[in-house]
């Protein structure tokens, strides 16, 4: 049962002054990683206004409890525990209740996760949480407004390092012997009980002290060399970052340490555990690091460290307010990247690879407002659906106008308002806004209706008076206000576009004419202020068409490519006419975001959502051929890589692919790390190219994580009915499945370019999926719906889908397929 709005309501009201003390065992030769569980003993201190309450705690077995120092009857102790929730009575003003149990390991990254590395056999236990999941760990109370104190003690191999939210002791403090396997930690500051952790395992750490406190990078040992590789930039970035954010906000970071993990299996790309915060393995890549990477990861980096300040030092009352924690987080994330760690370009990972999906959502019947009411948000299952490009991308989004609208000055002093009178408390949009309105003297609360309140977008049009040399007119489909940017060209000699000039406007009620701009160019919302659709002019558009990859400033291109996006996805625009689009100046897009958000986003949105299957490899062979004549013009080597990245997933060249894999190399001197080298095995797998037996061999000469990965999503990706029912096989029979392998075997399943072999799939997966959601919950549901088929579907598809979606299915899984439905059937507004 999801804890519902009310039920934690009641319980914030009757609970306070609760602190932790947590007790778990990695090691009990009887009863440990072998056969799936772990111990956890809790003992919960807190004062209670009403004699009755509920702790959580999933999934446990042999369970004890003790009351106040009255060890309850084991009777008793079945009969109050009903697998989830476990039932307190007889409570007083000051208690104190311990709780012993078994608790199971998890393979789908919701708990204590266990992983053993197939590189060199190590394994590691890593507990990750977030809402409903650290009850899955130890006995709690489960929401974000009872947050607490928490001594944590772990016992485990001794040859293993264990990292946690609190600061390790050293060897003889309260215990503690590292040679023995036994930790302990210093008993943190107050935190917000979701945002729990703790990392267990042969790590390989690096470790330094900033500002008075101890920092460390820490991965899986057989990634030690990638670590150390990287570890100077690593460091670089996060004390960069540090610094930067003392110069912004006036609290100081509230935790006694600083630790970040690259860890396996985790659902999240990261999650910002106060003290040690915990990121996908992904992310510390095997061979190159690309500047795209680098920069994508600094900006991950910088957005973690925002959570400090947004989410533990204040955090989200309840989950209506997940824009407080995700949208500041995000729009800080790139902010800072850039302006602190010196990540250039860090704005168009945001404008190209985020928002348009952001664009998106707010069309869906999900929709929702950035800030939504309480009451919008009954349950902790409700929430999980919001963390999405609404609270993630346009929220970022709508901050940055924020910040245009009102001025940064304005904007930090009513940051750091906010901050210091929630500190190490719960904070809503109420409190944030009260904190903004006494910085400014304009109508933030006017701003906050339209803005935060209300869900949807506006449209920015430009249209002429006087033809096409006539006077460019701004003007606003809409409610919200705007103040945003416009650039403007002339069109040179051969349709070169030469800036002229780039101006701020605001943007309301009465369209802004640009008098002496008559008979330019328009770029409205040139470098994305605003979050609004943009429809240029016919005579702008065919200039930019023209000349788009000629026009010099970066994130203007990258603007006039997300113009493109959402035109074609709306329809507006024609796919033909897009994807000449993309054969006309992919070849010639000199930013290395650009190149990869043009595939990415041909590939992956307009070929599976807007064209028939039949059209799919003429698509495919496009793009590989605009890669092909891109890699002939460009010596970027940066641009050289994502293009060469672009052709390996496209080309039905088998020679020359082989030949890439034989010599390790391509012609153009683009050398195959492990994840290039998978993806153009999966291509050749998905041609038909290469059979099991080079795959495995593949398998086995790699040897690790990736390489199972690897394997198992080419094998899928081969063109037989037997391949696809070998891996369907594999992910809907077996519960135990974990959710990278699920992952790997559905990105292999689907082409489409395969969309009449994998007919009977797709009836499959209508049918199956929603028993695999019901049966292993809320994350590993959207594991499940992030797998929709990605292929065009016939109408009689799309009516099973209808079908499906009439039935009882689980709420993570209706929106997503809802998402989806939605996203194949847009109309334009």
């Amino acid at each position: 049962m999801s804890l519902t709005l009310g039920e934690a309501r009641t319980r914030a009201s009757r609970i306070s002054d609760v602190s932790y003390e947590i007790d778990l065992d990695l090691t009990d030769p009887t009863s440990g990683p072998a056969s799936g569980t772990f111990g956890s003993t809790t003992t919960v201190r807190f004062a209670s206004s009403a004699p009755d309450t509920f702790l959580e705690l999933t999934a446990a077995t042999d369970l004890a409890v003790t009351v106040n120092g009255v060890a309850l009857p084991a009777d008793l102790v079945a009969s109050s525990y009903d697998g989830r929730r476990l039932a307190l009575d007889g409570l007083v003003d000051h208690n104190v209740v311990t709780v012993a149990a078994r608790v199971p390991y998890v393979t789908d990254g919701d708990g204590m996760y266990l992983f053993t590395d197939p590189a060199d056999g190590e394994t590691y236990a890593s507990a990750y949480c977030g809402m409903d999941v650290a009850q899955r760990v130890f006995a709690c109370f489960d929401q974000n407004d009872l947050k607490a104190t928490v001594t944590l003690a772990v016992t485990a191999d001794p040859s293993w390092t264990v990292v946690a939210n609190g600061r390790a002791l050293e060897d003889g403090s309260d215990g503690t012997d590292r040679a023995a396997g036994r930790w302990r930690f210093a008993t943190t500051e107050v935190f917000a009980i979701p945002m729990f952790v703790v990392c267990a395992g042969p790590w390989h750490s690096r470790t330094w002290e900033h500002a008075g406190l101890p920092f460390g990078w820490h991965a899986r040992r057989s990634l030690a060399a990638e670590l150390d590789r990287d570890f100077e930039e690593l460091r670089a970035t996060t004390t960069a970052c540090f610094d930067h954010y003392a110069t912004l906000f006036a609290e100081p970071m509230p935790y006694d340490s600083y630790d970040q993990a690259f860890v396996p299996g985790q659902n999240w790309g990261a999650l910002e555990s106060p003290g040690c915060v915990t990121y996908r393995d992904e992310l510390l890549p095997r061979g190159r690091v690309t500047d795209l990477a680098r920069g994508q990861r600094a900006s991950v980096i910088a957005h973690e460290m925002a959570h400090m300040w947004f989410g533990n030092l204040v955090t989200m009352t309840w989950w209506e307010d997940t824009w407080l924690q995700e949208s500041f987080a995000d729009y800080m994330g790139y902010r800072v990247s850039a302006d602190g760690a010196g990540f250039a370009g860090a704005l168009l990972q945001h404008e190209l690879l985020r928002k348009p999906s952001a664009y998106q959502a707010d069309e869906r019947r999900s929709t929702h407002p950035v800030a939504p009411e309480a009451e919008d948000v009954p349950d902790v299952d409700a929430a999980s659906n919001n963390f999405d490009a609404i609270s993630y991308s346009k929220g970022n989004s709508v901050l940055r106008q924020l910040v245009t609208w009102l001025g940064d000055e304005a904007f930090l002093a009513g940051v750091n308002a906010y901050l210091g009178a929630h500190r190490l408390g719960n904070g809503t949009l109420a409190d944030f806004m009260a904190a903004l309105d006494s910085a400014s003297d304009r109508d933030v609360l006017g701003w906050v209706d339209v803005w935060l309140r209300t869900s949807g977008f506006d449209t920015i049009r430009v249209s002429r008076d006087g033809g096409a040399e006539g006077v460019p007119v701004v003007t606003r489909d809409g409610t919200r206000p705007h103040r945003l940017r416009l650039t403007s060209y002339d069109e040179g000699p051969g349709g070169v576009l030469v800036e002229r000039e780039s101006t701020f406007v605001d943007v309301g009620d009465e369209p802004v004419r640009l008098e002496d701009w008559a008979g330019r160019v328009v770029v409205p919302n040139s470098h994305g202020e605003t979050f609004a659709r943009v429809v240029p002019d016919p005579v702008s558009w065919s200039a930019l068409v023209a000349g788009l990859s000629g026009i010099d400033d970066d994130l203007v291109r990258a603007i006039v490519w997300t113009t493109a996006f959402d035109l074609v996805h709306t329809r507006l625009l024609p796919t033909d006419d897009f994807l000449s689009l993309v054969a006309r100046h992919l070849p010639h897009e000199r930013h290395v975001t650009a190149v990869a958000a043009v595939v990415g986003r041909t590939l992956d949105g307009v070929v599976p959502q807007r064209l028939p299957a039949s059209e799919a490899a003429r698509a495919v062979d496009l793009v590989a051929d605009a890669c092909a004549r891109g890699l002939d013009g460009t010596d970027d080597a940066q641009v050289r890589i994502e293009l060469t990245r672009g052709l390996a997933r496209t080309s039905r060249d088998d020679v020359l692919l082989r030949g890439w894999l034989s010599a390790g190399v391509t012609e153009h001197g683009v050398e195959l790390d492990p994840a290039l080298r998978w993806r153009v095995v999966h291509r050749l797998a998905a041609i038909g190219a290469i059979d099991a037996d080079v795959i495995e061999a593949e398998r086995v000469a790699d040897g690790t994580i990736d390489g199972e990965l690897g394997a198992a999503r080419a094998l899928a990706a081969r063109p037989t009915v037997e391949a696809k029912a070998a891996a369907w096989a594999a992910l809907a029979e077996d519960d135990q499945v974990s959710n990278r392998r699920y992952e790997a075997l559905t990105s292999g399943l689907w082409s489409p370019e395969q969309a009449d072999l994998l007919a009977p799939w797709v009836a499959a997966y209508w049918q199956v999926s929603p028993g695999i959601a019901e049966r292993r919950g809320q994350a590993f549901s959207q594991v499940v719906h992030r797998a929709f088929p990605a292929l065009a579907l016939t109408d009689e598809q799309v009516a099973d889908l209808e079908r499906a979606l009439a039935g009882d299915l689980p709420t993570v899984l209706r929106r997503g397929w809802e998402d989806r439905l939605d996203d194949l059937t847009v109309a334009i507004r």
